[in-house]
């Protein structure tokens, strides 16, 4: 009861005295509200908080901070008393936004299943902005500051209306201990005690909601503890041991039983936890807003002051904080290359391979050109992380320190996330994610897209020189990512299909303008071509310069953000007729030239050679696989490869049916935004995929491979062809295609769509030859299709649409197709067929009553 009313006056005297009117950062300096809308408390002589509850009592420093203490002195002076800890934080602190990031630093066993991507060392658990501020009655609070919505000009009342609504949350408060005052320096210290925080289980220092993820439960303090607490001028670190209960136990039923069986009660799981504090600079960094044009991660926030008429939604991109050292300013200016102030550095976690460190280095220096393209000379470094005889306080988990971090995971895969500014989009560090069996992955894709054209990928262990030339592609990708890049999958469109198989053309440009595209490897170019490595391996091309350029070059004369928009827009619109440039947003649904694992400007013509090259690689996978003393697996998992690239070049050509081009614009730009994928693109679509998957792709189920693999041709077959239809035949593709339809008549309709589909799947219509069990399959899949977007199970089919009338329309058309084809049938499992077919479409076409 006494903690509520305390905490109701306290409440009411923050209102009152106005604390958290510097809460709003503005992106560009720091908000200075004038002093009559200020009324800062902060700095207020304890004496004169008239907030009730019952003060404090605090000691004299020495009484405190006793002889017996082991003191450190950095961001802040942190104190150790025996089992206790002090922190001591300067006046100049107060009110400062600070970054709590909390990580796993050593991970629990037995807690992921093998296709997790969390649970390492390294993993990022929790972050957030917190302020340490003077409360009443000599205590210290922590604010959890937000900065999703905000004002900046305290001078206007909307100032002072979005703060009286956005009063930050006070989530921890402590006792003055005592008052440390240099008198030399005229500066004054709190003194708390954080013991008990960082004993407990902190939600805002610890796991905070991570815990769901590793399905830990209760914490259990008798077996946790301290590890160590260190400080620097910017950061402190505490590292600790944690022990939670695990999800699990209790009782289930024997099996045809009745009786209660005890389920084996799950190990704890201890977990060794780094928490960073951050101290964020003073100034932020002058953010860059945000451009759809080009593929940059963003953050955001809702403005209220720049429209008067309403609000508006900002973005602004994550990038570093690149800025030339003082005295090199002019020579910036006039376009010489100069160092920056604070180059960006990430060092190579030393528990990785020391064979693979070369090549993960040069991935991150491959992108010192870019930067040079925005005026920066030796702007990004990768190092190898110091031993600990080098740098005895180097750490991994010190915030301080970005790097790649390597998992010992059975995910084939890696990531690039960072840690950002929130005021301003400026990334503070980067912990890249390198699961081992990425070379797994990057093994199996240039085996199926290269192995036709590279002799040295036709083997399932490549030599380190091939695997640190993969590993060098991969890094680079994802520190693009940590520089604040987005996956570009439109950039491969920009290159002609013939070009790629040009050994002069392709060697000295690459096969595709940027390595953030899914670009992989040129899987058209043919044996004959005698392409080398340099043409086939992606590499940081044109885009990618031209991105970070956007992103980083500075624009003195722009005092702030707004300024510089308009000259950013001049930049992009003096590329945009040159297609290198172009940004292809990976979740523009409908376009076709923005996709995962396609190359060329023509999904049809690469999709064929693509295919040329796997047949290749089938006639060959079990010479390829072959390894001695080991048995079939290799040639089973390759196989699937096969199969599975297969697939990706009909979801390529795929999306051309019912596809639409998303060119965005300002208005400054001549031309439509939208416009729909020709009808003669889509005819040719269409044609390619009855040419090559409704036609039973035999090729692709060699029997002499199945005799030793096992693996059914049915299901391989069955998948690849249901998996085409479902892309084509679904409510999204044709009301696409009636969308178009509505607007030009000249556009490839839904009856083109039927009648190219009857052409390829129902042939056997027209011949009365017997259908094939493949053939059978494809069909019965086709109908069931159809009868989905008749009557959707459980709901009502929409009505709104002539979708619904062309595929009933369809279906009618078929059956009385097959009703003709009946009499003259003469293969029994033909008949069968038509006949089950006939009363499928019976069930779907009449409603049940």
């Amino acid at each position: 009861m006494y903690f509520k009313k305390y905490l109701k006056k306290t409440l009411v005297a923050l209102l009152i005295n106005g604390v958290v009117l510097n809460v709003f950062a503005q992106q560009d300096k720091p908000i200075i509200p004038s002093a009559a809308a200020r009324k800062d408390t902060g700095n207020v002589p304890h004496s004169l908080l008239t907030t009730g509850g019952v003060k404090t009592a605090v000691k004299p420093y020495r009484d405190v901070i006793t002889a017996k203490a082991k003191t450190s002195v950095g961001l802040f002076t942190v104190h150790k008393i025996d089992d206790k800890v002090f922190f001591e934080i300067a006046d100049s602190i107060l009110n400062r936004d600070v970054l709590i990031v909390s990580r796993l630093a050593r991970a629990a066993a037995d807690t992921r299943n093998t296709n997790a991507m969390t649970g390492y060392a390294g993993d990022e658990l929790n972050k957030s902005v917190i302020r340490f501020e003077k409360g009443p009655n000599n205590r210290i609070f922590i604010r959890e500051v937000s900065y999703s919505e905000r004002s900046k000009d305290s001078t206007q009342a909307m100032f002072q209306a979005v703060n009286n609504s956005n009063i930050q949350p006070i989530v921890m408060a402590f006792d003055v201990k005592a008052y440390q005052t240099d008198s030399a320096k005229h500066v004054q210290s709190s003194v708390i005690e954080l013991t008990d925080v960082i004993n407990g289980d902190s939600e805002l220092f610890f796991f905070g909601s991570a815990k769901n993820r590793f399905g830990i439960g209760g914490y259990q303090p008798d077996k946790s503890y301290l590890l160590d607490v260190k400080t620097f001028p910017l950061n402190t670190e505490i590292k600790t041991v944690k022990t939670y209960t695990r999800a699990g136990g209790g009782a289930t039923l024997a099996p045809n039983s009745n009786t209660p069986v005890a389920l084996p009660t799950p190990k704890p799981a201890t977990v060794e936890l780094n928490t960073s504090f951050v101290l964020l600079p003073k100034i932020p960094m002058q953010a860059r807003y945000a451009d759809d044009r080009v593929g940059y991660f963003s953050s955001g926030y809702t403005d209220f002051d720049l429209n008067p008429q309403g609000i508006k939604r900002i973005s602004f991109i994550e990038r570093w904080r690149l800025e030339p050292k003082a005295a090199d300013m002019e020579k910036y200016k006039r376009g010489e290359l100069v160092e920056p102030k604070k180059p960006i550095v990430i060092y190579i976690d030393p528990e990785t391979p020391a064979k693979w460190v070369p090549y993960l280095i040069q991935g991150i220096n491959d992108w010192q050109a870019a930067f040079e393209q925005a005026g920066f000379k030796n702007a990004i470094i990768g190092k190898r992380a110091p031993t600990p005889q080098e740098d005895p306080t180097w750490s991994l988990d010190d915030a301080r320190n970005s790097a790649i971090v390597y998992k010992p995971s059975l995910v084939a895969n890696a990531s690039g996330p960072h840690i950002i500014d929130p005021r301003s989009g400026e990334v503070i560090e980067t912990h890249i994610n390198w699961y081992h069996n990425i070379m797994k992955l990057v093994h199996d894709w240039y085996f199926v897209q290269a192995g036709a054209i590279d002799p040295k990928a036709r083997k399932m262990q490549f030599d380190d020189e091939l695997m640190g030339q993969l590993i060098r592609f991969v890094s680079s990708h994802e520190v693009g990512h940590t520089l604040g890049l987005l996956h570009n999958f439109g950039s491969s469109s920009a290159t002609p299909v013939e070009k790629l198989r040009d050994k002069a053309w392709v060697e000295a440009n690459g096969h595709t303008p940027s390595i953030m595209d899914y670009a992989r490897f040129n899987y058209v170019a043919q044996p004959e071509d005698h392409i080398s490595e340099a043409g086939i391996f992606p590499r940081i091309g044109v885009y990618d310069k031209w991105a970070i350029e956007w992103g980083y070059k500075l624009i003195p004369e722009a005092k702030n953000a707004q300024e510089e928009d308009p000259i950013l827009n001049k930049w992009i619109i003096a590329k945009a007729n040159d297609k290198r440039y172009w940004f292809g947003n990976e979740r523009s649904l409908d376009d076709p030239r923005s996709q995962s694992e396609d190359i060329g400007d023509n999904a049809m013509k690469a999709s064929e050679y693509g295919i040329k090259n796997l047949k290749r690689v089938m006639a060959n996978l079990p010479e390829w696989t072959r390894q001695d003393n080991q048995g079939y697996d290799d040639l089973e998992s390759m196989h699937e490869e096969v199969y599975k690239q297969l697939d990706r070049y009909v979801g390529h050509v795929s999306k051309n049916v019912g596809g639409r081009f998303e060119n965005i614009k300002t208005v400054e730009q001549p031309g439509p935004v939208y416009t729909f994928v020709p009808a003669a693109t889509q005819k040719e679509a269409m044609a390619f995929l009855n040419r090559e998957i409704f036609n039973t792709p035999t090729w692709l189920i060699d029997p002499k491979i199945l005799s030793y693999t096992g693996s059914s041709p049915i299901e391989i077959i069955g998948s690849l062809q249901y998996g085409a239809l479902t892309r084509l035949l679904n409510s999204t593709t044709i009301n696409n295609l009636l969308g178009a339809e509505a607007v030009d008549v000249k556009a490839y309709k839904v009856t083109d769509l039927f009648d190219d589909l009857q052409a390829g799947i129902w042939g056997e219509l027209t011949t009365r030859k017997p259908v094939s069990i493949y053939r059978r399959n494809l069909q019965k899949s086709y109908v069931e299709k159809l009868s989905v977007i008749i009557k959707p199970p459980g709901t009502v089919p929409a009505g709104k649409t002539d979708m619904v009338s062309m595929c009933r329309a369809n279906l009618v058309k078929l059956r009385a197709k097959m009703r003709a084809a009946l009499p003259v049938i003469q293969d029994k499992n033909t008949r069968y067929h038509f006949q089950d077919l006939i009363d499928r479409i019976n069930s779907a076409l009449t409603p049940k009553p």
